[in-house]
This record gives structure tokens, sequence and C-alpha cells, in this order.
């Protein structure tokens, strides 16, 4: 069977939420078209870009902030480490002014209305999660560019081909479960192991093991964010959030002052199934409230699910700890 290297970075990738094929994809799609721009023009050569959203992100892209991402990924803000706090404003000002600063450089006339097409009775073969970027340069050439958003926020671009990205090869190549356990059977090997040995195929293991605890202290911040805000989620259906009140309930008044005196607080709290149970549910809760709402989360492995690995690992660490 043919076989696609897959890191863990490219399972579990940090962005913003609400979705990875619908915000985050073309997020990234937008961002590569950049990318395009300052390698075949410059970013200052542009006079205008329309872009075209095609099938499902016409359909419900309104509702899982395409429109916001590729804004936002036009101007080259990266999903990784923008402030979610400035999102909102920093849409608002290009719906008041009708300028986008364009790879962070130069600013174009970009009227959402009329910039961003949602051609909700079209579609292109490949996949329905597709858009297009049609860029006008000031000496009057144009050119275009596809992108895909294929899931898990992957993004693909028309005509891309396997051998346009980076061959490695792994030591332990993995298609099936099957396969993995055989792997461990062959070698003696955990599956951590073995997985730690496929990563160091791309880079060190440091880095590896740096980039594994950013993407947990993202989780945890993530819950933390979610189990202390209040309010409404977006999208005009006016509902509530929970987490913040399950958390406030099954801490029974106990007061804290950082997150570290909180998970205290939930510890000495006890061990029955029930209890943990419910701080699972919250912890879970909290994170696909912070994706609704524009936080940043991590893919895992898509935005959908986001939430039941964090509560999962919050759970355990809070419980058992790291294991060395």
């Amino acid at each position: 069977m043919p076989h696609e290297a897959i890191s863990v970075f490219d399972m579990f990738k940090i962005g913003v939420g609400p979705s990875s094929s619908h915000t985050l994809g073309p997020w990234r799609a937008a961002m590569r078209c950049v990318e395009s721009i300052r390698k075949k023009s410059g970013i200052g050569e542009v006079a205008g870009i329309t872009v075209l959203l095609y099938g499902s992100l016409a359909k419900t892209g309104r509702g899982h902030g395409t429109d916001i991402a590729v804004m936002l990924g036009l101007c080259d803000a990266d999903p990784v480490t923008i402030p979610v706090d400035s999102i909102t404003p920093a849409i608002n000002e290009i719906d008041r002014t009708h300028l986008l600063k364009l790879g962070g450089e130069a600013a174009i006339t970009f009227d959402p209305l009329v910039n961003l097409q949602f051609l909700y009775n079209e579609s292109l073969p490949f996949h329905p999660n597709a858009l297009s970027f049609l860029v006008e340069q000031k000496n009057g050439d144009s050119w275009s560019e596809t992108y895909y958003s294929i899931g898990g926020g992957f993004v693909v671009q028309e005509g891309e081909t396997a051998s346009s990205k980076t061959a490695v090869e792994l030591p332990f190549p993995v298609n099936t479960s099957d396969e993995l356990l055989h792997w461990c059977m062959k070698t003696g090997m955990s599956i951590s192991e073995v997985v730690m040995e496929n990563e160091n195929a791309w880079r060190p293991e440091t880095e590896t093991r740096k980039g594994v605890l950013n993407i947990w202290q993202t989780m945890h911040d993530c819950i933390y964010r979610g189990c202390h805000a209040q309010g409404e989620l977006p999208g005009g259906l006016h509902v509530r959030r929970r987490a913040f009140d399950l958390n406030k309930k099954l801490l029974r008044g106990g007061a804290y002052n950082n997150a570290e005196e909180w998970a205290g607080l939930i510890k000495q709290g006890g061990s029955n199934f029930q209890y943990i149970l419910d701080w699972v549910s919250c912890f879970a809760l909290a994170v696909n409230e912070e994706n609704a709402s524009f936080g940043r989360v991590v893919t895992a492995p898509t935005n959908g699910a986001a939430g039941v690995i964090p509560a999962v690992l919050m759970y355990y660490l809070l419980f058992f700890g790291w294991q060395q």
C-alpha cells in the first residue's frame, strides 16, 4: 500500500476555531497565496484580490468564519500566534475602511461584500471545500490559484502532486493499527517509542519534545480559558456557554488565583467516578466552547473533536502526573 509520511505535528495543529476544514484550512490557503505573491511579483505590485468560495465553504462558510479566516490569512496573520482578542477588531477595521494590509505590508482595497464571493451553487470536482484567489497586479496582469481544504487543516493546491512535497522515509512506516502493533512486537518498543523514532526522521528529538509540550500547553490554556469565560457563543443563536457554570459548581465555592491553584482544588475534590466524569466533561466542553468562539485550540485531529484529547490528558495529568 502506498505510504504518505504524516508527523504528529500534521495531526495536532495549533490554530483558531471553529473548524479545521472551514477555518484553519482556508486561513492556511490564504497564507500560501501571499507566499506565492511574494515569489511572483511582490506584495507592492498587487492592485487587488478577489476570493471565490465554492461548495461547502460557500454554504457554511460564514458560520465557520471562513471569510474571517481568509482575510486574516491574506494579512499574513499566523493562526498559531495571533492574539485571539485582536481578531474581531481586525475584521471590523477591514469592514469599516475597506482596506486590507496584504501580507502585513501594503494596504489594498478590499470590500468583503465584493471581494469575497460565496458561490453557493458552484462546486469544483476535486473536493467540496475549494477556494480560488484572483490576483490583479498594478501592471494589468492577473493570475489565480485554487486550493482545497481537505480536512484536519490540510491544504492542497490545484495541480500539486506528491512529488511537490518533501519526501521523508520513516524507519517504521505505518498505514494501519495492525502495522503499528507489528513494529511494536518486532522491535520490542512501545507505541510512543515507535512514534518518536519516526518523528526523528523530521527533526531532533529535543525539538519534537519541545513541540509536543507546546501543543499540550495550548490545550491546557484552552481548557482554563474555557472554564472561566462567560456569555454566549457567537453565531446569533444565543447559546449560553456552560463550562463556566459547571466549573463553578464542581469547585463548590473554592477560591483560587491561578491555574495551578485551580488544579489543586480539583484534585482535592476526590477521585470517585462521577466526579472524574463531570470534570472530564467540563474540560471537553470548555475547549469546544473556545473553539466555537474563535479561540486558540489544537486540531486533535479535527476541530470538531478538539475537546476530547485535551480533556482526557488533563484528567490523566491531574490525577497521575507525568510518567517518565
